[in-house]
C-alpha cells in the first residue's frame, strides 16, 4: 500500500500533512522515504486481534482482565497514588533504558523490547517531519509510562499499564477492542456511569475525562507536573495515543472541545508512525542518542520526578 500526501495548514498557519492510505503496493511508504512492512512481526496485518497467531490468545486474555478491572474508583485511586510522583528521580534517557526489560503483552504486532519501538517511532517521524523536533521527542517518550511495570514503581500488572485506553465514568463504546468483556466490569450496570455522557457533559474537554489507567495517563502526569515545554499537542499525543476508540472509530467525540479537535490533527499524524513503524528493523542506539539527548535537554529538566 502507499500513502498519498495532502498538505494543508491549521489555524496557526503550521503545515500539517495528512496521508491517505490506498491499497496499491505491499509496503507502506511514508513521506520522507521511511518504509515499514505491510505486515507485523508475526506476518499478520497490524492490530488484527482475531488473527490466529501465538499471541492472539494471550492478548485476548489480557483485555478480559483489563476490562473487568478498569473502573472509576480504580482510576481515581491510581491517579491519586501515582500523581504524587514520589517514586524516584531520573532523567528521560535513564527511563528509556529501563524499558529494555519489558515487552508489551497487549500488543499483537511486536514482541521486541520497548526501547526498540520508541526509537523506531521517533526516527520514522524525524525522517518525514524534520522540522518538528517536539514531535520526534514525543515519539521517543510516548511509552515511557510503561516503567509502571518495574518493581521500583510497584510492578503493576500489565492490564493496568498497557493496552488500548478508553474513558471510564460513561458508557463503554462498542468500538473498544474485546468490548464483550466489559459486562463483568462493576461500572457496566451502574446508572451513574453507563450512559452516553455519564459523569461528563457535552464538549467538556478530554482533560476533564478519566481515562482507563495506564502508561499513557501516567506519562502525561509526569510530563505535565515536571513542567515540560512540549506544546499542547505533544501532551495530547502522550495521553491519548492508545485511545483507538476515538482516533480510529471517532467514538467519544461529543466530549471533545476546540483545543482537543486542533490537537487531534497531530495525534492522527503521530499514530501512523506509532503503528506502522513497528518492525524487526533495528535502530543504532548510540548513533541517534546524541540527537535525542539534545531534545530532552531542550524540553525537559535534567532530572524528573516519577
Amino acid at each position: 500500500m502507499t500513502i498519498l500526501i495532502d498538505h494543508h495548514s491549521d489555524h496557526n498557519g503550521d503545515d500539517i500533512v495528512e496521508k491517505n492510505v490506498t491499497e496499491e503496493e505491499t509496503e507502506l511508504v511514508l513521506d520522507g522515504g521511511f518504509m515499514a512492512p505491510h505486515t507485523n512481526s508475526f506476518g499478520h496485518t497490524f492490530r488484527d486481534y482475531d488473527a490466529q497467531s501465538e499471541r492472539r490468545r494471550s492478548v485476548e486474555e489480557f483485555y478480559k482482565t483489563n476490562h473487568n478491572h478498569q473502573t472509576v474508583d480504580f482510576v481515581r485511586r491510581m491517579r491519586e497514588e501515582y500523581g504524587k510522583l514520589n517514586r524516584t528521580e531520573m532523567s528521560i534517557w535513564e527511563c528509556c533504558e529501563l524499558l529494555n526489560e519489558f515487552i508489551d503483552e497487549s500488543d499483537p504486532d511486536l514482541d521486541e523490547p520497548q526501547i526498540e519501538h520508541l526509537l523506531q517511532t521517533a526516527e520514522a517521524i524525524r525522517k518525514d517531519y524534520p522540522d518538528e523536533d517536539w514531535l520526534h521527542l514525543t515519539g521517543l517518550i510516548h511509552d515511557l509510562g510503561k516503567v509502571l511495570l518495574h518493581p521500583s514503581f510497584g510492578e503493576l500488572p500489565q492490564w493496568a499499564v498497557v493496552g488500548d485506553t478508553y474513558p471510564v465514568g460513561c458508557a463503554f463504546d462498542e468500538s473498544i477492542v474485546h468490548h464483550k468483556y466489559f459486562k463483568e466490569n462493576p461500572d457496566f450496570n451502574n446508572p451513574s456511569y453507563n450512559t452516553k455522557y455519564g459523569i461528563y457533559t457535552e464538549g467538556c474537554g478530554l482533560d476533564k475525562v478519566f481515562m482507563s489507567w495506564g502508561h499513557d495517563d501516567y506519562m502525561y502526569l509526569v510530563a505535565k507536573e515536571n513542567q515540560t515545554t512540549l506544546p499542547s499537542a505533544g501532551l495530547f499525543i502522550i495521553r491519548y495515543h492508545s485511545f483507538y476508540a476515538l482516533h480510529k472509530s471517532e467514538a467519544y467525540k461529543h466530549l471533545m472541545n476546540d483545543e482537543d479537535r486542533e490537537n487531534m490533527k497531530w495525534l492522527k499524524v503521530f499514530n501512523k508512525y506509532d503503528l506502522y513503524s513497528k518492525s524487526k528493523v533495528r535502530i543504532n542506539v548510540e548513533e541517534v542518542k546524541p540527537y535525542y539527548i539534545s531534545l530532552i535537554n531542550k524540553y525537559f529538566p535534567a532530572k524528573l520526578k516519577w
